[in-house]
């Protein structure tokens, strides 16, 4: 049986998203002071950087920004056999920095703990806010985004996939049916 694909975010719509939860960062922190991003690679870490320039146009500041590797931290390391190692990329302190994790796709919560274990470790953020482009839901850890471009209701089935382009921009959120 072949699989059907319906695109539930076009670049433009990606866009608007990101620029709305640009301003949403930015209304909620009150500016950029003490305020870096550190996306989850991959597809998080990319995000992270066009949030970074959406921000620096509206507010003129170019934030710290990093990239967070969750594989050691995984709780399915056993159950998913080898998986490659990225790198974890944050040339900056985490200390009492208001921390904005972005992800491409939240679902279970999982990836999420495990980056948060990972900056943790790193140093003691003031705080740890998470923006995602779509939250498909089926949370098993009680985790909830702060920004969030699109809710998309899926079944456990379903997968979402974010295309990016050659420039790791984003060019399209697909929905995959079996």
């Amino acid at each position: 049986m072949a699989k059907s694909e319906t695109v539930i975010l076009d670049q433009a719509g990606i866009g608007r998203a990101l620029t709305r939860i640009a301003h949403e960062i930015l209304e909620r922190n009150k500016g950029t002071a003490d305020l870096v991003l550190v996306g989850i690679r991959t597809g998080g870490d990319h995000l992270a950087e066009v949030l970074r320039r959406r921000i620096a146009e509206i507010e003129g500041d170019d934030l710290p920004l990093g990239a967070v590797d969750v594989t050691m931290y995984r709780d399915d390391l056993d159950s998913r056999g080898s998986l490659p190692m990225g790198k974890t990329d944050i040339p900056f302190s985490l200390d009492d920095k208001r921390v904005v994790l972005v992800d491409d796709v939240l679902y279970t919560g999982r990836t999420i703990r495990a980056a948060m274990d990972a900056l943790i470790d790193l140093g003691r953020p003031r705080s740890i806010q998470l923006a995602v482009l779509i939250d498909r839901g089926h949370r098993e850890l009680p985790i909830r985004p702060d920004y969030v471009g699109r809710n998309v209701p899926t079944s456990q089935e379903e997968q979402v996939e974010v295309e990016f382009d050659d420039d790791y921009m984003p060019i399209e959120v697909r929905l995959i049916k079996p």
